[in-house]
């Protein structure tokens, strides 16, 4: 496994399990909790800035676009998948991110919004996670020779350290602990959605 896979895989991690915390979330709802707009604003910044603009940028701007040069098409197959699913996801969260950005109480409009798109996004990521880690990754593990994944590897380097320097890698990786700690992902519930993932579903 090349070093530069292992960068995403290790942030795919993270990301399922803030994804977890935010269907952990979803069970408190379905048993009346009412979240805060605020908590709602913190997973559409963490699912905005870490997953999306960090590595699904890493993903698009970088991996995916070598694979394209090497013959792999942007609006066919796996990667016009990965690229659809990205912008799927996107749309969900934006939902997520503008109940956090209103005001007063979540009304019930707002509320079933929120769960609607939130109980779409938690299994279409976790199911795109497992076709990248399973699928498209070792594609381009395939297809790439090393100096090319060498090259993608530093191209990650160079934006986790911008994103050090100015302090943001820091801050998403505290809301990801804050978010986790605050509804703690379940072991089960995260295993059998693997498990249907694994499945095909």
């Amino acid at each position: 496994m090349h070093k530069s896979i292992e960068v995403l895989m290790k942030e795919h991690r993270l990301i399922e399990q803030v994804l977890g915390s935010l269907e952990t979330c979803l069970v408190e709802m379905d048993g009346g909790f009412a979240p805060e707009r605020s908590l709602l604003a913190e997973y559409g910044s963490f699912f905005r800035n870490f997953a999306d603009a960090a590595h699904h940028a890493k993903e698009e701007d970088v991996l995916f676009q070598r694979m394209n040069e090497r013959g792999f098409p942007r609006d066919s197959g796996p990667i016009a998948v990965m690229l659809h699913e990205h912008e799927v996801g996107r749309g969900h969260v934006s939902a997520l991110r503008q109940a956090g950005e209103g005001q007063g109480p979540l009304g019930a409009v707002e509320t079933q919004l929120v769960r609607e798109s939130a109980s779409s996004f938690v299994p279409l990521l976790r199911a795109h996670i497992q076709k990248e880690d399973r699928i498209l990754y070792p594609m381009a593990l395939r297809l790439l020779t090393g100096p090319e994944l060498d090259a993608i590897e530093s191209a990650f380097e160079a934006a986790d350290a911008r994103r050090r320097a100015d302090g943001s890698f820091d801050r998403l990786e505290a809301l990801a602990d804050r978010l986790t700690s605050a509804f703690r992902p379940d072991p089960a519930r995260m295993a059998a959605a693997a498990s249907l993932v694994g499945c095909g579903a």
